[in-house]
């Protein structure tokens, strides 16, 4: 059995997901097993899930993944780097894991493994410091020192090219047995607009209080997205703005990207607005993109560490299986060097479990309440089986 990886957040799982399954089978078999490695509560750029990670995992499994795990929260708010070298890192620890799919707008593997190579060569590191100290932005500074060094700035303008180049990055470093698969992607990643043809995750979030995102969803996944427990930053909004009031200078002052002054600049900013979006605009410059402020003030909130966040992953959660799915798990257990837990298991005595539980505790704030209620065979605490 062929297996291939992807590092993903299904927030939601819309129809542009359902064809990435289309197109990877298309092009290593149709007995494909797919490995989803998936954000939990918390994503990248710094907010909560729309769903819960049970109702994400079992919309992916229901549309055709294998095995949805879940990757730690301490993977899943890093920077573009950290979340590519994370996942990287996990999937390969898994041991029967084959290949390893993303989409990307520039779907060139040759010339994405190039700009990797750069991106991890001395000259690079050299420029991009030398850039930094012009107090332009981050983004901007590593697109110049990878045009300096030879490559193509293009690449790290969109958000999809741009983790495709992290994920490339983090093989290289690894020196990671995964086979790179890279397959097209179409649209604009944060487009509003209801494109069914090429779907954005933003469109799905933004047309679902109306009910108009039905056309972007595959139906098995819309079926468990209708009554389903909804999550949004603003619903946890008091409740984040009292913890972060409540924190000390020396609190902040450990609190993952807040160097170069940037956390007294929040801190002070939480002292004096009422709301986060006014958090972020007092403290946002050109230098600080708006994900990296998202990113900080949640770590605040949630109380993790720069230390915690370099972790590597103690063990990975179990959230959802097909038949297919489970033959493979059993395979993985004999291989993986990063334990593999299911959903609602007791996890050793450690680090990430305290972060965990914490967590998954304060994530509970940011929930609107229950459409209508939720669909039976997904339940909190167990793994979602389909019987395919």
């Amino acid at each position: 059995m062929t297996a291939a990886g992807v590092i993903c957040e299904y927030n939601p799982f819309h129809s542009g997901h359902l064809r990435q399954f289309a197109q990877l089978r298309e092009r290593l078999g149709a007995d494909t097993a797919i490995v989803c490695l998936m954000s939990g509560a918390f994503v990248q750029r710094g907010e909560v899930a729309v769903f819960s990670p049970a109702v994400r995992a079992a919309a992916a499994v229901e549309c055709g993944a294998d095995i949805v795990l879940e990757l730690p929260v301490t993977h899943s708010l890093r920077s573009a780097e950290g979340f590519a070298a994370g996942g990287v890192d996990i999937l390969t620890r898994l041991g029967a894991v084959d290949g390893f799919f993303f989409g990307a707008e520039h779907a060139d593997e040759p010339e994405l493994l190039r700009t990797a190579k750069i991106l991890c060569s001395a000259e690079y590191e050299a420029a991009l410091r030398e850039l930094l100290q012009t107090r332009v932005s981050y983004p901007a500074a590593r697109e110049r020192a990878l045009i300096a060094c030879g490559g193509d700035g293009a690449l790290l303008r969109r958000p999809n090219d741009i983790l495709a180049a992290e994920y490339c990055k983090a093989l290289v470093q690894q020196k990671s047995s995964l086979q790179p698969l890279v397959l097209p992607r179409g649209g604009d990643y944060h487009a509003l607009d209801a494109d069914a043809e090429n779907p954005s995750a933003t469109a799905v979030r933004a047309l679902y209080p109306d009910g108009n995102w039905r056309a972007l969803v595959p139906e098995a996944a819309a079926a468990l997205y209708a009554g389903a427990e909804r999550f949004t930053m603003a619903a946890g909004e008091r409740a984040m703005l009292a913890r972060l009031r409540g924190m000390a200078r020396r609190d902040w002052e450990v609190v993952p990207y807040g160097s170069e002054g940037l956390w007294s600049a929040v801190y002070k900013a939480v002292q004096r607005e009422s709301s986060v979006e006014a958090v972020i605009t007092a403290a946002k410059s050109k230098r600080y993109v708006r994900t990296r402020l998202q990113r900080l003030l949640l770590c605040a909130y949630l109380g993790l560490t720069a230390d915690e966040l370099a972790r590597p992953a103690e063990f990975v959660r179990v959230l959802a299986l097909s038949t297919r799915g489970g033959r493979l798990l059993r395979r993985i257990r004999e291989t993986s060097s990063v334990l593999c837990l299911n959903a609602g298991a007791h996890a050793p005595a450690g680090a990430q479990a305290e972060l965990e539980t914490r967590c998954a505790g304060l994530s509970t704030l940011f929930s609107t309440g229950t459409n209508a209620p939720a669909a039976a065979l997904v339940q909190k605490g167990r793994v979602y089986h389909r019987k395919i």
